[in-house]
């Protein structure tokens, strides 16, 4: 063989061995770092670093660096930093009035989600990522969950240069950052078709500023879009908004996360699990927390209070009112109280912000600092919503909202429900300290849902009824089991009652859940080693009603719905009208006539209608009311236990002397004839409608029906020949029928029509009840039961002289026959 032959043989044996004895190792991380920048350092597209970032370039180093050229800006990434876990926020930052109906405001967040930057040839491609499917790297099933998961790419960027010493890429962001990106859009589809959107402004549009800070970017951008139809300022036929865009980078280890138990109130992630040996996918939940750690394990082991690592640190927005801010603090440090039965002390602080001199880069829609948004809106509402990292459910921050309007609610609910016991609540200028005293608890209850808790409606009920006139009690205990109950005043109490506390407060449920949820366990080192301390926790507090859970949702539980107070539903709202009825006559002497203006009485006046209805509509949810006591198949007893049938036929008669009597109490001349020519009988009306379709409604006729299954001897007939006799008890008695009772009966022939004759879907309801109406008693019951009606009207039709009365029950049975025989209508 000639030489040269021979030195190209030993070439390519010497470059095979290499090849074959490289690929039999992972390459590590540099030398892959190193391949891929030669690769982009080959592109023809690519400048060098000095080319692209001038000296003209003001910089700003942080997470990323951020370059300001000319009118352009780069982010200079990283390669470590590459395929990272980022939560992105987008939030509103500036925005136009009446955006959204009224209930977005500036700092509320309009989306986030989390995204990794990627390296693709010589291109960086920012993509959204998902934790909501996971399996472990490990197992052979995590290369199918990548395939049948693939997320979305949001943007991709053409690489400008590489870093000064090549260890990261300089990209472009100027358009990226200046387009109408759907992902990070303030203008949801539906404000988009609502405000009639054509296009972004592109001449009108720029990035305001952009900040980098060692775990996060802050971008504000100014946007402009042309629109038909602008929330506000419509002669100028556009929306402009300020849009902030928080980029955060997530630790690599997530903190070890605790897992869910529906019987304990937490807001929650799930994810889904590829990996479990369930024979499927196994859905794991964990609670949403702040990561508390003690500063002293130890010292925390032995019992004592120790601060944590990283205290949970609320602002108070630069924009709120000097006198206010000491009850918004109290509500935010209330909470310490909670923590130290958790072992914390100092777990959570509230602090003036800062100033300039203090902390320049203080902003905050900056996602480092969390804020109690003081909103200049008409809204009546406050909100607690917070920030967590999808993939353990560790909080990273929160932003508590607060809408000017809203204490003015509270001041007309306080004198509304509380007036007649307390002297201090007759009055439109409620002293200071009581509205501080109200603005303290909604805060705190905004800061409970910020620190992962939900409504826990079942509090309420905890509490004897007649313990909430107790001076004693209520001031030990409040008014409910915990201060995320919507129950925020203590209408119960009766004048002559002494020393009671009618506003709301921490109860014994929040000291429980906190230390359920924060309590720090040192010797369990995985989410799974938890669950018996936990479920000992839960089980220990099982048979007090104190420490009950329970949404509020769905609608069948009479011990679980918002508003109430007390355990005994009927009782409660006897005594809640008792008091109203007290109001009403001098809700003119407490409003007008102290103001010379009826705008605050027609207001109010509006509200005790809705008063009224809340006390009622409390009363209806017993009647096929379903208790949902939370427990695991260790524990004794049924999760739901119908209300007894006595409870039901009591709650029933109950609304037709409460609900469906002619209210003339409500009917006070100097007040409805100086706010409304004519307007009172039909607000009477409606109200009657809505509780009376509500106890005809498909899902609560469902629920009756299986009581025949469940041994409870009060089914959908009896309800329907009980409510039917009651509101239609004239035919029976002769009397004369007035304008209310005629109202209600026609409102009754209409939601028969409806039960019999309109078409359902199969689970026709918003709770989730099933039932198919044609294939249910419910079209038989109406019909029987209609049939019965129309012979005793016609045989009761001669005996009334009134004309009115007569025309009225000659239309009803004319109505029924055209119900019945809808074709001959």
């Amino acid at each position: 063989m000639p030489k040269l032959y021979q030195a190209i043989s030993l070439a390519l044996l010497v470059a095979l061995t290499q090849t074959s004895c490289s690929s039999s190792k992972p390459a590590t991380q540099e030398s892959t770092a190193s391949t891929s920048r030669s690769k982009a350092a080959s592109g023809t597209d690519i400048k060098s670093y000095s080319d692209v970032i001038t000296k003209s370039a003001v910089t700003d180093e942080g997470v990323f660096t951020i370059h300001k050229v000319g009118d352009k800006f780069y982010y200079e990434i990283p390669d470590s930093l590459l395929q990272r876990d980022f939560l992105w926020i987008s939030r509103f930052a500036n925005l136009p009035s009446g955006l959204g109906g009224g209930y977005v405001n500036a700092g509320s967040s309009v989306n986030e989600q989390m995204v990794e930057w990627q390296k693709f040839e010589n291109k960086i491609v920012l993509k959204t990522k998902s934790y909501n499917a996971y399996a472990a790297d490990s197992l052979p099933i995590s290369l199918s969950v990548r395939a049948n998961n693939y997320q979305p790419t949001i943007y991709a960027f053409d690489i400008a240069a590489l870093s000064k010493d090549s260890s990261g890429y300089v990209i472009d962001v100027t358009k990226f950052l200046t387009s109408d990106v759907k992902a990070f859009s303030g203008l949801d589809a539906d404000m988009r078709k609502e405000y009639k959107v054509s296009k972004l402004d592109d001449s009108r549009s720029f990035i305001h500023s952009a900040k980098s800070f060692p775990l996060n970017i802050e971008v504000k951008q100014d946007f402009t879009y042309d629109a038909a139809e602008p929330p506000s300022n419509s002669a100028t036929g556009s929306i402009s908004l300020m849009m902030n865009q928080s980029m955060v980078l997530l630790p690599k280890t997530p903190m070890q996360p605790r897992i869910n138990d529906y019987r304990v109130g937490y807001f929650n992630i799930n994810q889904y699990d590829y990996g479990s040996e369930a024979l499927k996918a196994d859905q794991k939940s964990y609670i949403r927390r702040w990561k508390l750690v003690p500063k002293d394990i130890e010292a925390y082991k032995r019992g004592e209070l120790v601060e944590p690592v990283n205290p949970i640190v609320y602002y108070l927005d630069p924009a709120t009112p000097e006198k206010l801010r000491p009850y918004i603090k109290e509500g935010v440090e209330q909470w310490q109280e909670a923590f130290e039965t958790a072992g914390f002390k100092n777990a959570i602080i509230a602090k003036d912000p800062p100033s300039a001199e203090e902390d320049p880069d203080f902003s905050p829609e900056d996602v480092r600092y969390s804020v109690i948004r003081y909103v200049a809106s008409t809204t009546r509402n406050a909100m607690g919503p917070s920030v967590s990292d999808p993939r353990s459910g560790e909080i990273i921050e929160s932003d508590i909202i607060w809408y000017h309007n809203h204490l003015r609610s509270y001041r007309n609910r306080y004198l509304l429900e509380t007036g007649a016991a307390n002297p201090a609540a007759r009055t439109l200028d409620t002293p200071i300290e009581d509205l501080g005293e109200m603005m303290k608890e909604v805060i705190t209850h905004e800061v409970g849902h910020a620190l992962g808790l939900p409504h826990n409606m079942k509090a309420s009920s905890a509490y004897p009824t007649d313990s909430l006139r107790s001076g004693e009690f209520t001031q030990k205990y409040g008014i409910a089991a915990t201060i995320m109950d919507y129950a925020r005043y203590n209408y119960v109490a009766q004048p002559g009652d002494k020393d009671i506390r009618f506003v709301r407060q921490l109860g014994p449920y929040d000291h429980y859940v906190i230390n359920w949820g924060y309590r720090y366990l040192p010797e369990a080192n995985s989410a799974e080693a938890e669950v018996p301390t936990l479920d000992k926790w839960i089980e220990a507090k099982a048979n007090d009603p104190m420490y009950r859970f329970g949404s509020g949702s769905g609608g069948y539980d009479p011990e679980s719905q918002t508003e109430g107070i007390g355990a005994d539903v009927i009782k409660a709202s006897t005594y809640g009208l008792k008091n109203l009825k007290q109001v009403a006559p001098k809700l003119y002497d407490w409003t007008a006539a102290q103001t010379n203006d009826y705008d605050d009485l027609e207001e109010l006046y509006g509200e005790l209608l809705g008063v009224w209805s809340r006390y009622i509509g409390h009363v209806v949810t017993n009647v096929g009311g379903v208790r949902e006591e939370r427990m695991k198949p260790s524990q004794q007893g049924y999760i739901f236990t119908a209300v007894p049938a006595k409870e039901q036929t009591t709650s029933l008669d109950w609304l037709l002397k409460n609900a469906f009597s002619s209210p003339e109490w409500l009917h006070q001349s100097k007040i409805s004839r100086n706010i409304h020519h004519a307007n009172y009988v039909e607000s009477v009306r409606n109200l009657q409608e809505r509780h009376l379709n509500s106890l005809l409604s498909p899902d609560r006729m469902a629920r009756l029906m299986e009581n025949e299954v469940n041994d409870v001897n009060y089914n959908a007939l009896d309800m329907v020949r009980q409510l039917q006799r009651g509101i239609w008890s004239e035919v029976y008695s002769g009397s004369k029928v007035d304008i209310y009772r005629r109202n209600l009966q026609k409102a009754y022939l209409d939601r028969m029509d409806y039960l019999l004759n309109q078409k359902q879907p199969t689970r026709n309801s918003r709770y989730g009840t099933p039932v198919e109406l044609n294939q249910s008693d419910i079209r038989s019951i109406v019909r029987g039961e209609l049939v019965q009606l129309q012979k005793q009207l016609k045989s009761a039709r001669n005996r009334y002289a009134n004309d009115l009365t007569r025309y009225h029950v000659d239309d009803a049975i004319v109505r029924i026959d055209n119900i019945l025989n809808p074709t001959n209508s």
